[in-house]
């Protein structure tokens, strides 16, 4: 191998020989002749300097002083950036202010929020830069500033030569820069980001119908209100079965191209920064983070903290009297401003939902902290899109919806403002809800439409609802579990607690509640897990000197608030806990689902009556049908989550007990006793045929194995079949897929044991089982799930194949047995089929 190199070696060294000698010979040839110059020739313009401050911003600037002086001269936007914004922090927010019908997209909702900073740049420039918060230090007089620096550069997305200095004396005071083409051309900071362009099948920029449309400035703010003209692509005729991400504008359609209208908020972050409320997994607050590399740590640690409103007292003395036990006001309170565009009717009952919130932030030291008031529609002054403005901004959609959004310093967590969305359609989802489950015990629900003081009630409920998110609180789904079942009943408890501890659950209306029980109380309100919620978020602590000092503060009152149920916060995003569910009432599903399906037993009659309208077809009573039978699913989907079940209790090291229990073995077994009876035994109940027949040609045949399918599938799938697994290996007594298949075989067979006919529903059923556990036992070698960890799981390699083959030899043992004693003539050709599919799948693979 060595001489190979060496000859390798010198071949190389030849050729590079003989290239040296050919660049020598080249250089002694005849060398090219000069080429000749122009006297006349340009040579390249050298950079203008900046002119005179009055050569630029002459008599004839129109000008508007603020946070960026701007001035209009001609048809040219001219910021004069003042030296002391330059390195300050200023965050962008870019709302629709009109929009193309059709899209799914509405004047007033956010398109895009940034942070941007300004600096100087070289050769008389200003830089613009885009401010990412991904890792920061504490640390900046100490060498891992750098390190942190190397690894986060900014990107540029602006630069702009000064036309003119402002000075005073020899002191630069300000920079004065044309950013025109910044605001009217398509910059993805302050226009539509590619996500967006893509799913409204938008595309080319149009510069010649897209403009500045007006700026305005004010002390922390400047408001650019712009004019944006897309080209579009038309959907395409597909005969592909997936779906195509995007939607059809009806004006790209009609005319080719799109035309926005947009406003970009630019508003100072506070130059003093809010402390930061480090994040707590027990109380739910939404969060911001970012990883943070410390001098003397040994490795990257998480800054995760609480998004909140800043509330802080007008002074040292109102701090004392605070800390006394007084309430005080706050320096700055928090106002929601209504729409004007909003129904009149509707516009008390939006503001008593903000109002509401006043009794919890009394519970956090706090007087007149928050309100609702109504939009100043003659002031010219103020902007629906403006950035200092929080807004319930009500949309003319057809979407059943509302949201409750903020913008928030992402370096703190403060919340700066908010534009709450409103659908207007959402009134018809509240009037389905409503009805469908409270009907049965408030004469009021029983109407195709609703009285104003109904609906403006139901209003309020929601309003305070999405309120809440924008103070920063999180759905707390199990608030409601809080609540023993029984007590939902007890109208004087109703009274006063309702029926959730917190208006932040997914706890709708009380459809436990019977006509006998005399319940009037049936709306969600502000609760116990609400105001203990604000004071852990708002309470202003005097006499804490940093974070840290808050923090064990916090901790102290948050482990004594534990000892109280009602004030535990349930995350929304946990699928296997119980206790944690939406749309679901008290601490046992299977009986707060066995009293709301009594209640829709009522209701499911009456369903006509009170759809009905002169004139009309049955469009009422076949959504009023499909939101009933939507119910019973919701129920059926309550009580499965039990089965396999795993309770997740966020708590600290200084808390006693465990996080993570397995669901007791007998309320899993009871959840399956509950499907047995309740879905798995035909509910006859729900094939009403005075209603059927008004809206379908079908018996309800596919409609209740479709219930069955989804809920068998459920019970059966892969990751719910782990978990079952690997609890019932750390304890015997747990509940476990032998168990659970041996529970639902009795359920869904139980003909085999009293030989009577099966009807088509069960023969449905039972091939679905059948097909069901063939599939899991001959689960491909590749599936996979992912359990409780996120790691992955071979169900190949499981007990899962092996559990499902037994139970389908059981079962078919105990069909030929049956058969002989089985006289009905379908009965006997399902359980032949059967026996034969069985048999098909054992056969082993040749």
């Amino acid at each position: 191998m060595l001489r190979k190199l060496t000859l390798l070696s010198c071949c190389l060294l030849f050729l590079f020989t003989l290239d040296a000698t050919a660049q020598k010979k080249k250089k002694k040839g005849k060398q090219p002749a000069p080429v000749a110059v122009s006297a006349d020739a340009k040579k390249p313009e050298a950079k203008k300097e900046p002119k005179p401050y009055n050569k630029v911003i002459d008599s004839i600037a129109v000008t508007q002083q603020g946070l960026i002086d701007v001035h209009k001269v001609g048809d040219k936007y001219l910021f004069e950036i003042s030296d002391e914004l330059i390195g300050k922090e200023i965050m962008t927010i870019t709302r629709y202010s009109k929009t193309p019908a059709g899209g799914g997209i509405f004047g007033g909702e956010e398109v895009n929020r940034q942070v941007i900073r300004f600096e100087k740049g070289l050769n008389h420039n200003i830089l613009m830069r885009s401010i990412t918060y991904v890792i920061a230090t504490p640390d900046e007089d100490k060498p891992i500033t750098k390190a942190v620096q190397n690894s986060s550069a900014d990107p540029i997305i602006g630069n702009f030569e000064v036309m003119a200095y402002k000075k005073n004396g020899k002191d630069i005071k300000g920079y004065v820069v044309d950013m025109s083409s910044t605001f009217d051309a398509d910059n993805q900071v302050f226009s539509l980001n590619p996500m967006n362009k893509q799913m409204l099948k938008i595309q080319a920029f149009q510069k010649d119908r897209s403009f500045i449309q007006s700026i305005k400035s004010f002390p922390i703010n400047t408001e650019i209100r712009t004019v944006k003209t897309f080209t579009t692509v038309p959907r395409q005729i597909s005969l592909s079965p997936t779906p195509r991400i995007g939607t059809d504008l009806p004006a790209g359609l009609d005319a080719g191209v799109v035309t926005f209208e947009m406003n970009t908020s630019m508003i100072l972050l506070p130059e003093k920064p809010m402390r930061k409320r480090p994040f707590d997994k027990r109380v739910g607050y939404f969060a911001n983070s970012y990883e943070v590399f410390e001098e003397d740590s040994h490795k990257a640690d998480r800054d995760i903290f609480a998004v909140r409103w800043r509330l802080e007292p007008k002074s040292e003395e109102d701090a004392e009297r605070q800390k006394r036990g007084e309430l005080i006001e706050p320096k700055k309170p928090i106002v929601y401003y209504i729409d004007p565009a909003t129904p009149e009717k509707w516009r008390s009952f939006i503001k008593q939902g903000i109002d509401d919130w006043q009794e919890a932030f009394e519970f956090a030291g706090w007087k007149n902290a928050i309100r609702g008031e109504y939009w100043p529609e003659n002031d010219p002054t103020m902007s629906l899109e403006d950035a200092r403005f929080s807004v319930l901004r009500y949309f003319a959609a057809g979407i059943q919806n509302a949201y409750g959004p903020n913008v928030h310093d992402p370096r703190t967590g403060e919340i700066l403002e908010s534009h709450i969305g409103w659908y207007h359609n959402i009134m018809s989802l509240l009037r389905d809800w409503y009805l469908i489950q409270t009907a049965a015990v408030d004469p009021a629900a029983r109407n195709i439409k609703f009285d104003d003081k109904l609906m403006g009630e139901l209003i309020r409920f929601v309003a305070a609802h999405e309120v809440g998110h924008t103070l920063g609180l999180r759905h707390n789904m199990g608030a409601s579990f809080a609540t023993p079942v029984e007590k939902l009943r007890d109208k004087d408890f109703q009274k006063e607690f309702g029926h959730t501890s917190s208006i932040m659950d997914y706890a709708r209306f009380n459809y436990v509640a019977q006509p006998e029980d005399g319940v009037t109380d049936l709306f969600p309100k502000i609760g116990d897990y609400d105001k203990w919620a604000i004071k852990w978020g708002y309470s202003y602590f005097k006499d804490a000197k940093d974070e840290d000092a808050e923090k064990a503060i916090l901790n102290e009152m948050t482990k004594d608030a534990y000892k109280n149920r009602r004030l535990w916060f349930g995350t929304e995003t946990n699928p296997y806990d119980p206790r944690y569910q939406t749309e679901d009432l008290g601490d046992n599903a299977m009986r707060a689902s066995e009293y709301g399906i009594k209640n829709l037993k009522r209701i499911l009659p009456n369903l006509i009556e009170w759809s009905k309208k002169d004139g009309e077809d049955y469009t009422e009573l076949n959504g009023l049908y499909n939101s009933l039978t939507g119910q019973f699913r919701r129920y059926m989907g309550h009580v499965t989550k039990n089965v396999g079940g795993i309770y997740e209790t966020p708590k600290t090291a200084d808390m006693e007990g465990d996080l993570y229990e397995v669901t007791p073995a007998a309320i899993q077994a009871d959840a399956v006793k509950f499907l047995n009876e309740q879905l798995f035994k035909t509910p006859n109940w729900l094939l009403n045929q005075t209603v059927m027949s008004k809206i379908s040609p079908e018996n309800g045949v596919e409609a209740i194995k479709s219930i069955q399918d989804g809920t068998l599938s459920s019970l059966l799938a892969g990751d719910r079949m782990v978990r079952l697994m690997e609890t019932s290996s750390l304890n015997k007594a747990n509940y476990s897929v032998d168990k659970l298949m041996t529970d639902l075989r009795k359920g869904i067979f139980t003909e085999l044991r009293t030989y009577a006919p099966i009807d088509i529903y069960r023969r449905n059923l039972q091939k679905l089982f059948v097909s069901k556990l063939i599939d899991a036992m001959k689960v491909d070698k590749n599936a996979s799930v992912t359990n409780f960890n996120r790691r992955r799981v071979n169900l190949s390699e499981t007990d899962l194949p092996s559990i499902s083959r037994g139970h389908l030899i059981e079962l078919r043992n105990q069909m030929r047995m049956a058969l002989p004693s089985t006289s009905d003539r379908l009965s006997k050709f399902h359980l032949q089929d059967l026996i034969a599919r069985i048999d098909q799948a054992l056969k082993p693979v040749n």
